[in-house]
């Protein structure tokens, strides 16, 4: 049994991660388009959990290369339509959005929505559907953290959220991220008590990675990928993307479901904006730090604490 100091500390290396891919997408989609990108870095991902399986088949003798197979008796019809949605929420439309707002109004506000709402968000469907408890403390720690998140994202200027403002399909696309997500982390942790967590995530790869492809190959995109994809800055964005935060961060993140509270684990997505902007600023990506950015961020670290206090 993992002590909880284990499992926060392999959270913070996930946060840590994701925290750069929002520097590495603002990169990527230089080169390439949001749903290219996204292509590129699930066929990477998908690669990878191929060779794993191709390697443990090789190392494994042929009764636990049964008991390892993909198409799995213990999934049910609706199991596979949970995971279909998955793929749609958590990989598809989850990085489409991502990376098109990333594109438009910079790495960090989308970090900011995601990881300010998509906590709030698990926590309710986690009330509803695992009927975990929120006490009055915690209670506390959300809204501390989401003011803290408020100022994170404004920068105490209300009127960056104006619907008039020339970004602002890029806020719509940065405010779908967290339902996506929240839609995402529910079902994962519904599936994987039934099967295992990196076989989920190797299920879904492939499905996110087919569903990309028709994408990118019905939007016109695919040429554009073909011609870059050798671009070297392309495939060091491809690898920490689709190795590091994929395989590495989602296997922490759908583990961490099962050994903690949702909302708990997911009161560490409140880190990852103020990380970000530190990126940004030490990578020069254009992002503008205020005094108030920097006070949201020390709130929003408050509330995590508060969440996570146990009497």
């Amino acid at each position: 049994m993992e002590t909880k100091g284990k499992i926060y500390l392999q959270l913070t290396l996930m946060i840590l991660l994701w925290c750069l891919s929002f520097i590495m997408v603002d990169i990527g989609v230089d080169i390439i388009p949001p749903f290219s990108l996204a292509l590129y870095r699930f066929i990477i991902s998908s690669l990878v959990f191929f060779c794993i399986r191709l390697y443990t088949r090789m190392k494994s003798n042929s009764s636990k290369i049964e008991k390892e197979r993909i198409v799995d008796p213990s999934i049910s019809k609706l199991d596979w339509l949970y995971i279909i949605i998955a793929s749609f929420s958590g990989i598809t439309l989850f990085f489409f959005t991502q990376y098109s707002a990333i594109q438009i109004i910079g790495p960090s506000l989308p970090a900011l929505f995601v990881c300010l709402l998509a906590p709030v968000i698990i926590a309710i469907l986690a009330l509803v559907v695992f009927n975990e408890r929120i006490n009055k403390l915690k209670l506390v720690g959300f809204t501390v953290a989401t003011i803290g998140g408020f100022l994170l994202v404004t920068g105490g200027d209300i009127q960056t959220l104006n619907p008039n403002t020339p970004n602002f399909l890029g806020y719509f696309y940065a405010l779908l991220t967290p339902l996506l997500w929240a839609v995402y982390s529910i079902i994962s942790k519904k599936i994987t008590k039934k099967i295992s967590t990196i076989k989920f995530l190797e299920i879904i790869s492939y499905f996110g990675t087919v569903e990309l492809f028709l994408f990118v190959l019905f939007t016109g995109q695919f040429a554009i990928l073909i011609i870059n994809s050798l671009n070297p800055i392309l495939i060091l964005s491809g690898l920490y993307l689709g190795f590091g935060c994929h395989i590495i961060g989602y296997y922490i993140w759908t583990q961490s479901q099962h050994k903690i509270d949702s909302f708990k684990a997911a009161s560490f997505l409140y880190i990852e904006p103020f990380i970000t902007l530190i990126f940004s600023f030490l990578l020069q990506r254009e992002e503008t730090i205020v005094i108030l950015n920097i006070l949201g961020g020390i709130i929003v670290l408050i509330g995590v604490i508060v969440i996570n206090y146990e009497r």
